[in-house]
C-alpha cells in the first residue's frame, strides 16, 4: 500500500477539518449536525426494517442477501458470500454500491469479489436502497440506483465515565454445514472511541432439493459429488476490522481499517473458482456541524490481490491448472457541504474523485499456455471526477421538492497486451488490440428532479424524473482475445458464455420516470402500504451480440439455439418498466398470544432490448412474498411463503435458459433476553427443488474451460432444506 500517498491525503483532510473547526467551534453543540430535515433523507430511499435485518443477519454469510426483502431488489447468483444485487433489472456495475461511504470495486474478470462481499453481515448496522429516482448527491456513474451499507457508528461514554462493550456470536446452517462466528469490542471515553471486530465462516457445497445431475466426481480422483450436490459452492473467509474515532463538540474524525482473506470460494456459474482473495481498506472520514450547516469529507484506499484456478470439483488441467491473477488499487476522496439556506432550504454541494488501477495476468503453465505471461489487462486505469449540486426545499406543509445536477469526467485506458506466445492463437488478437487508440474520455452528466406531496397525515405521493449515466467498466472495453478459452474467463453475468470487449463502447444513459404512493396510519404501527411504478429508457445500453470475427466467428455461433456462445459487448437501446407493492398490517393482538402482523411484497418487471426486440438478460420474473409474524414477550415467530413465477422471457442472443415457477415455505423464530439473542430457522421447509431464476448456468464441475465440454441447459439450483441456528450475546 502506498502509505505516503494516504498520509498526504490524510494530512490535507485533517488540515482542512481543523481550519474549518477553528472558525466556528465556539458556537457548536455536542452533536454532529447532518443538515437533513425530518423526512428529507427518505426522498427516493427505502431503509430496511431493523427487525428483518436482525433476523437475516444471522441466517446468511452473504451481505447482499440482507437486501432480499427490499421491493424492487433481486440477486444474481454467484459465490456463497458474493451475490450481485440488481435494482429493477439493472445489476452489478450499473448500481452504485457504497460500504461505509466507500465506492468499492470488483477486481476480477468474473466480478467474484463484489463490493458487498467485503463486509460481513454481522457488521451491517443499516441498509438503504435508492431505487427509481436517485438524488445526485448519492448517485453518480450508475444508472440503476444506489445501495448503501453501513456499520455501526462509534460509541462514546458519558462525561467522566468509561464505556466497555462487547459482542460474540456464532451460527450453524445444516445445508452445506456452514459454520461461523464473530466477535467485537468497544472501549471508549467521552472523546475517544476504539473498536475492533473479527469474523470467520466456512461452508461445504450445498445441496438442492433433489438430484439434478448424475452423481460422480467432477474430476478424476476428485471428491464424489452426489446428484443433488451443487459443485463449486463451498467457501471459507475471514474479516478483521479496527477503528478509532475522536469527538470534540460538533466534530467527528474517524479512521477505520479492515482486511479480508478468502481462502476459497466456489462459483457454480463460472468457469473457475476463487482460490485466494486478499483485500485491505483504509477509510478516513470527517463530519462536523457549523453555523452554515454541515461538512462531510472522506479519503479511502482499497487494495485487492485476487487469484483464480480450478477448485476440487473441476478438471485440473495438469498440476498447475490455469492460474489467473489480478491486482487492483482504488483511491477515493469525497467532500460534501450541506448548507442550510433557511428553515425551508438546503443546498448540497460536493465533489468526488476516484482512481482505479487494474492488472490482470495469467502465469504460463506450458503447452499452448506459455512460455510468456498472458496479459488480460495490463495497467488498466479508470479515473473519475464528479461535481454535483442539489437544492431541497419545503414549499409548505404539503409540498417538498429536490433538484440536482451532477457532472462526471471518466477517463479509461489500458496498456499493450500479449498472449502466451507468438502463435496466431494469441498474437493476431494482441496485435490488433495494441494498434487501437485505447484511451477514452467520457463527459457524463446526471439530473434528478423529485417532488413529494403530502395531502394529509399518513398519505404521500412522490414522483420524479432522472437522467443518469454510466461509463463502461474496464473489461467491457478492454477484454481483447477472441480465443474462446480466454474469452470464457471474461464473464461477470454467470451465463457460461464467452465475452469480448469493445474499445469504442459509449456510456449508457438512462431516462427514468418513477412514482410512489404510500398510505399508513398516523403512527405507522397498525398498517401501511407502498406502491411504486417506474419506466426507464436506456440509450447505448451495453448488451451483447454474437461474435462474427477472429477466432470466435463461425456459422454455428450465429445460429445455435442451444449451447454456450462467443459474444461481444455492444451498444444498443433498452426499455425497462415495472411495479413494486409492499405493505404490512396488524392482524390481531391479545394478552395471551401477543401481536400478529402480516406483511407482503409483490414485484413485477419487464426488460426489452428495443434495438433487436430481444428480452434483456436475467430479468427477475413476477414474484411475491407474504409473512405472518407473532410477537409475544421475548419471542418473535414468523411463517413466510415466497412464490416466483416461471421465467419464460429470456435473452435469445445469449441462449439464456428458462426456469419453472416455485413456492417455498420458511419458518423463523427468535428469542431475546437481556443481552442474548437466539435465532432458529427452517428454510425451504418442504425441501423443494427449484432453479434460481437469476442463478445462471451450472458449470461448476467437470472440464469447465472448454465452451461446450460440459452439459448446457442446467440452471444453478436453489438450496434445499436447511436448519439454521445462531446465538449472539452483547455485554
Amino acid at each position: 500500500m502506498d502509505y505516503s500517498r494516504l498520509t498526504g491525503m490524510a494530512v490535507l483532510l485533517a488540515a482542512f477539518s481543523f481550519s474549518a473547526y477553528a472558525e466556528d467551534a465556539a458556537s457548536l453543540d455536542e452533536v454532529v449536525v447532518t443538515a437533513q430535515k425530518e423526512g428529507a433523507q427518505a426522498l427516493g430511499a427505502a431503509d430496511s426494517d431493523a427487525a428483518s435485518l436482525a433476523a437475516q443477519r444471522t441466517s446468511t454469510s452473504d451481505s447482499a442477501k440482507l437486501l432480499q426483502d427490499t421491493p424492487g431488489v433481486s440477486l444474481y447468483g454467484a459465490g456463497g458470500i458474493s451475490s450481485l444485487p440488481a435494482i429493477h433489472g439493472l445489476a452489478d456495475d450499473r448500481i452504485r454500491v457504497q460500504v461505509d461511504g466507500m465506492d468499492l470495486q470488483s477486481a476480477c474478470p468474473n466480478h467474484m469479489n463484489s463490493p458487498l462481499s467485503y463486509i460481513d453481515p454481522a457488521e451491517v448496522e443499516s441498509v438503504t436502497v435508492f431505487a427509481g429516482i436517485t438524488p445526485v448527491s448519492v448517485g453518480g456513474d450508475s444508472i440503476g440506483g444506489t445501495i448503501q451499507l453501513k456499520s455501526a457508528p462509534p460509541e462514546f461514554a458519558k462525561e467522566g465515565e468509561m464505556l466497555k462493550r462487547g459482542r460474540v456470536g456464532a451460527h450453524y446452517r445444516s445445508n452445506g454445514g456452514a459454520a461461523g462466528g464473530n466477535v467485537a469490542a468497544t472501549l471508549a471515553t467521552e472523546k475517544l472511541s476504539l473498536n475492533a471486530s473479527a469474523s470467520a465462516v466456512r461452508s461445504d457445497n450445498y445441496r438442492a432439493g433433489r438430484d439434478f445431475k448424475a452423481a460422480g466426481p467432477g474430476t478424476p480422483g476428485g471428491p464424489w459429488l452426489a446428484g443433488n450436490e451443487v459443485g463449486s459452492s463451498a467457501y471459507r473467509a475471514s474479516n478483521q476490522e479496527a477503528g478509532i474515532a475522536l469527538r470534540h463538540e460538533g466534530h467527528l474524525l474517524r479512521l477505520d481499517m479492515s482486511s479480508q482473506q478468502v481462502g476459497f470460494e466456489g462459483y457454480p456459474n463460472q468457469r473457475m473458482d476463487m482460490t485466494s482473495n486478499s483485500n485491505t481498506q483504509v477509510n478516513l472520514r470527517y463530519a462536523g456541524g457549523y453555523q452554515w450547516g454541515a461538512l462531510e469529507a472522506r479519503v479511502f484506499n482499497q487494495r485487492t490481490r485476487h487469484g483464480m484456478n480450478m477448485g476440487p470439483d473441476r478438471f485440473a488441467y495438469g498440476t498447475l491448472g490455469m492460474p489467473m491473477e489480478t491486482e487492483a488499487v482504488t483511491w477515493g476522496a469525497q467532500v460534501q457541504g450541506n448548507m442550510v439556506l433557511g428553515e425551508e432550504d438546503i443546498l448540497r454541494l460536493g465533489s468526488e474523485y476516484q482512481q482505479y488501477t487494474l492488472n490482470d495476468w495469467w502465469p504460463p503453465v506450458g503447452g499452448m499456455m506459455g512460455p510468456n505471461t498472458y496479459w488480460n489487462m495490463d495497467f488498466g486505469t479508470r479515473d473519475r471526477f464528479d461535481l454535483f449540486g442539489e437544492w431541497e426545499k419545503d414549499w409548505n406543509a404539503q409540498w417538498l421538492s429536490q433538484f440536482g445536477v451532477r457532472s462526471g469526467l471518466v477517463k479509461t485506458d489500458a496498456g499493450p497486451v500479449q498472449g502466451y506466445n507468438a502463435a496466431p492463437l494469441w498474437a493476431a488478437d494482441a496485435a490488433a488490440f495494441n494498434a487501437k487508440q485505447r484511451a477514452r474520455t467520457d463527459l457524463n452528466w446526471d439530473l434528478a428532479a423529485l417532488a413529494r406531496y403530502t395531502p394529509e397525515e399518513g398519505r404521500t405521493v412522490e414522483a420524479g424524473y432522472a437522467r443518469k449515466s454510466r461509463s463502461p467498466n474496464l473489461y467491457q472495453r478492454y477484454a481483447w482475445s477472441t480465443q474462446p478459452m480466454a474469452s470464457l474467463m471474461n464473464n461477470f453475468v454467470g451465463d457460461g458464455n464467452a465475452y469480448i470487449g469493445d474499445v469504442a463502447l459509449r456510456p449508457e444513459v438512462a431516462h427514468t420516470l418513477s412514482a410512489t404512493l404510500a398510505w399508513q396510519d398516523a403512527k405507522e404501527e397498525h398498517w401501511g402500504m407502498k406502491a411504486a411504478t417506474y419506466y426507464t429508457v436506456v440509450q447505448d445500453y451495453i448488451d451483447a451480440r454474437r461474435c462474427d470475427f477472429g477466432q470466435c466467428g463461425g456459422a454455428a455461433n450465429q445460429t445455435a439455439k442451444t449451447g454456450f456462445l462467443n459474444l461481444q459487448y455492444v451498444n444498443q437501446n433498452a426499455r425497462l418498466y415495472g411495479f413494486d407493492l409492499s405493505g404490512h398490517t396488524r392482524l390481531a393482538e391479545s394478552a395471551t398470544w401477543g401481536r400478529f402482523t402480516g406483511s407482503g411484497m409483490l414485484n413485477l418487471l419487464r426488460g426489452t432490448n428495443t434495438t433487436t426486440g430481444d428480452n434483456l438478460y436475467n430479468m427477475m420474473p413476477a414474484n411475491f412474498k407474504i409473512a405472518v409474524t407473532q410477537h409475544s414477550g421475548s419471542w418473535s415467530n414468523t411463517v413466510e411463503m415466497q412464490a416466483v413465477a416461471a421465467k419464460t422471457r429470456v435473452s435469445q442472443v445469449r441462449n439464456e435458459m428458462t426456469t419453472t415457477g416455485y413456492a417455498l415455505l420458511n419458518l423463523r423464530s427468535s428469542y431475546e433476553w437481556r443481552q442474548l439473542r437466539l435465532d432458529l430457522a427452517v428454510e425451504n421447509v418442504f425441501d423443494r427443488y427449484y432453479a434460481l431464476p437469476l442463478g445462471g448456468a451450472y458449470v461448476g464441475q467437470g472440464a469447465s474451460m472448454a465452451s461446450n465440454s460440459i452439459p448446457w441447459g442446467v440452471v444453478v439450483p436453489g438450496m434445499g432444506r436447511s436448519f439454521n441456528v445462531a446465538l449472539n450475546v452483547h455485554f
